[in-house]
């Protein structure tokens, strides 16, 4: 940690290893404070979100004021959620997958139809109050939907069209989207199961067995399975991110480096259980996944930079808190509905909010809130990062595009 002190501001520059240990202490904080103010936990806020909106909020009066700022060696974070993914990735057996089939389409096919809505609404209050249609879709599904990567790109490609503050725009509307995503995703679902007084359907979820083999099977995990488990999700990042890059050149445009590493992840799976390359244990994997979910979590929020906000004004603010509204109406009243209207649509219903306003460690840390309260969901734990990492992407990126192509002057 390094502190200079430059015309009259304190700059505090923290290096990566000081970086991890602040998320890890502020995560602690969040689980602290969220156990301490029962309304926290009763509307199942994660405390990730605790811990890094506090952070936040400090680094935020520090520039407000004037008198301090944080510079943050930030490497982990896309680690974590490589990492995150592949533990997901791992969980994909194969029997578990034909479970969810039929209810993995109806999911994908909703995420895709949420996105267009989105698209259409941001468009139609652009028109309503004279919004520019770039700004518009950069507050719409660009960022709701694809985060800070997808809010960066277009934002620079609509830059070099002529609309100068679009990257700037397009970070703002992202970081809204990130912080109002896991705000309303937990309450959401909470809101579902109480008023139905909904409970979880143990004969109809997914395999169960599967966080039980090594106790059904009588053994105890030696160090070398251990280091087996954690050398096979390694081993699956690095696959993951070297098939992600084969990918991008092959369809000329990104391809994110997770989606290759959780696929690579469903491959092993699904052979070690026919080959028995090694003892896996599902317990182990899961909560290695929960800890880098968090840590990342808690990464993300502690590095935003919450002034960033105030670029949000005017006609790209109606339209963030439009979509927000579009999220939680479509939610309550009708995706819940179309999906089951039992626990399991509750649980995803939470993911949804996450992953259509924010990203899909936002639709996991959502579910994970309700599940540590309400009891677990292995449907919506499998079948929401599937389709918000990687499925919904077929739908929304070619309309987008589209959308970009109808309604943007200057486009080249």
């Amino acid at each position: 940690m390094k502190f200079e002190l430059i015309e009259g501001l304190t700059s505090i520059s923290v290096d990566s290893t000081v970086t991890l240990a602040f998320a890890a202490v502020l995560l602690l904080l969040g689980y602290f404070v969220k156990n301490k103010v029962k309304l926290l936990d009763k509307y199942c806020i994660p405390a990730p979100v605790i811990g890094g909106f506090i952070f936040m909020f400090i680094t935020w009066l520090g520039h407000l004021s004037g008198t301090f700022a944080f510079t943050f060696d930030n490497i982990f974070q896309s680690a974590f959620m490589l990492a995150f993914f592949t533990t997901v990735g791992l969980g994909a057996s194969y029997k578990l997958l034909v479970k969810g089939g039929k209810l993995l389409i109806v999911y994908w096919l909703i995420a895709g139809v949420v996105s267009i809505l989105q698209n259409i609404l941001g468009i139609a209050v652009s028109k309503a109050i004279g919004l520019e249609a770039p700004y518009a879709l950069l507050a719409s599904a660009i960022s709701m939907i694809g985060g800070h990567g997808a809010a960066l790109s277009y934002g620079t490609t609509f830059s070099e069209m002529g609309y100068e503050v679009a990257p700037l725009v397009g970070a703002a509307a992202a970081t809204f989207g990130l912080i109002s995503a896991v705000l309303i995703g937990g309450p959401l679902g909470r809101r579902l199961i109480v008023k139905y007084d909904l409970k979880p359907e143990e004969d109809s979820s997914f395999d169960t067995s599967v966080t039980d083999i090594n106790a059904s099977a009588g053994h105890k995990l030696s160090s070398l399975d251990i280091i087996k488990n954690v050398a096979a999700i390694l081993v699956c990042m690095a696959f993951g991110t070297i098939i992600a890059g084969w990918i991008s050149k092959l369809i000329n445009m990104g391809f994110p480096t997770y989606v290759g590493a959780m696929f690579v992840a469903v491959i092993l799976r699904n052979i070690n259980e026919k080959a028995n390359l090694y003892r896996f244990d599902f317990n182990l994997v899961d909560e290695i996944g929960n800890v880098m979910l968090n840590l990342y979590l808690s990464l993300a929020l502690m590095t935003l930079k919450l002034w960033e906000l105030s670029g949000l004004i005017g006609g790209v603010l109606v339209v963030l808190f439009s979509q927000v509204i579009l999220i939680s109406l479509l939610g309550y009243f009708v995706i819940f509905r179309v999906l089951g209207k039992n626990y399991d649509a509750a649980v995803m219903v939470a993911g949804l909010a996450g992953h259509g306003l924010g990203a899909t460690p936002s639709a996991i840390v959502n579910m994970t809130a309700v599940n540590e309260k309400y009891g677990m969901s292995r449907k919506a734990m499998m079948i929401v990062p599937i389709v918000g990492a990687f499925l919904v992407d077929i739908i929304y990126q070619p309309q987008t595009i589209w959308f970009i192509k109808t309604f943007v002057e200057n486009l080249k």
